[in-house]
């Protein structure tokens, strides 16, 4: 387990440098001076200049990406020079709202797709199955922003259930905290238990047919016991993979929805960062969040090579 470990996190290193390029060159070949546009019209070509050199645009790219990479080494990530505040700052502030949705999303949507995912494999070819399959299809074509719009003219405007839009910290109470956030969570988490539903599903019927869950049911087992004991146990590989990377796409894609319910997350950030060309905000953020994203992913193959020891076994061979 030690040395399959060991792998995994040294195959993150070349991941993490190609995004940090990729990102880096992205935010400085892109036309326009972010000091120009952090100082406004009014400023002189002087103070362009020196902010321009405060910040390090004047020297190469090359040399620039450099030292940004000895810079996050040491655990800086550069400073906001819009904002006059520390990256990590910044990122701080907007990360709990990010996390809390995409948290709550992931528990709706795999509470849910594995509950539909299982009861669809089970009646396969029945009508309740092509319904599962019809809606899970339309959860996966409704885009994000629709979907959460209809929620709110529901459950918000209509019934006055929730809230319409914005968000409380958890500090302020877990109720309030989860009534902000549900009309969100259940956008976000229709769309990936769409996705997991049909991946538990067709991840069962593969497995259903192996001989040992022919030999489970002759032995009188009770087709709950071999479902949930032996077909979903075997069956769950793939489905952990959905999960482990719906789980970052949570994290890197809620942009859309935290602008719709205005929840001041990651992707606002990120968005506005982006719109005023704060180079180091766009690419501190993009860089912790592809982190994130890698963890979460190493998280799910460390699992592979609990539940399964074959993969583990593998890098012996």
């Amino acid at each position: 387990m030690g040395a399959y470990t060991v792998k995994r996190i040294l195959s993150l290193i070349p991941v993490l440098l190609i995004v940090s390029i990729v990102v880096f060159l992205i935010t400085h070949l892109t036309p326009g001076n972010p000091a120009a546009i952090i100082l406004g019209q009014g400023a002189s070509a002087d103070q362009i200049a020196a902010l321009s050199k405060k910040m390090g645009l004047d020297k190469p790219v090359m040399e620039q990406f450099f030292i940004w990479i000895s810079n996050i080494a040491h655990g800086d990530f550069g400073y906001s020079y819009f904002l006059n505040r520390s990256v990590l700052g910044a990122i701080w502030d907007n990360v709990g709202p990010t996390f809390s949705l995409a948290l709550l999303a992931q528990v709706i949507g795999v509470t849910f797709a594995l509950l539909f995912g299982v009861y669809a494999a089970k009646h396969k070819g029945k009508v309740r199955d092509e319904a599962i399959m019809g809606a899970s299809l339309l959860g996966i074509s409704i885009p994000s922003f629709l979907l959460g719009s209809l929620l709110i003219l529901l459950f918000a405007v209509q019934l006055r259930i929730f809230p319409v839009s914005g968000y409380v910290p958890l500090n302020a109470g877990l109720f309030e905290h989860l009534r902000y956030l549900i009309l969100p969570a259940i956008t976000l988490g229709t769309i990936q238990a769409a996705l997991i539903t049909r991946m538990t599903r067709s991840s069962l019927l593969d497995t259903i047919s192996e001989n040992f869950v022919k030999t489970a049911k002759a032995k009188g087992l009770s087709e709950r016991t071999v479902m949930l004991k032996h077909t979903l146990r075997v069956g769950f590989l793939p489905i952990l993979t959905v999960i482990g990377e719906s789980f970052g796409g949570l994290v890197t894609g809620a942009a859309v929805t935290e602008a719709l319910f205005n929840i001041p997350g990651l992707g606002q950030l990120i968005v506005s960062s982006i719109e005023r060309r704060d180079y180091a905000l766009i690419q501190g953020a993009v860089l912790l969040i592809t982190i994130v994203y890698v963890i979460v992913n190493l998280v799910v193959d460390l699992l592979y090579a609990v539940i399964d020891p074959r993969v583990r076994n593998s890098y012996h061979d």
